[in-house]
């Protein structure tokens, strides 16, 4: 039975690509932060208000180029 130092040791903590580039992007173009969670199927971005999230909704088209997906974004407001 692996210990539990082994099987951490093992895994991979690095951030996702996807994840890096929306988050440098974001830094860059609106000089604000935001959370982003990288799934299956979609990515979840979390984001401080409600126009932050909709100028990221139509300008979905660049993000996803930029990351090289064909997943689907979600944006979370809090």
């Amino acid at each position: 039975m692996d210990s539990l130092h082994d099987i951490l040791r093992q895994k991979d903590f690095d951030e996702p690509m996807e994840a890096t580039s929306i988050k440098q992007y974001v830094q860059h173009e609106f000089q604000t932060v935001v959370s982003v969670s990288v799934r299956e199927r979609d990515i979840v971005i979390g984001v401080s208000s409600a126009a932050l999230a909709n100028t990221l909704r139509l300008r979905g088209p660049v993000l996803k180029k930029l990351c090289q997906t064909d997943k689907r974004f979600t944006f979370r407001i809090g």
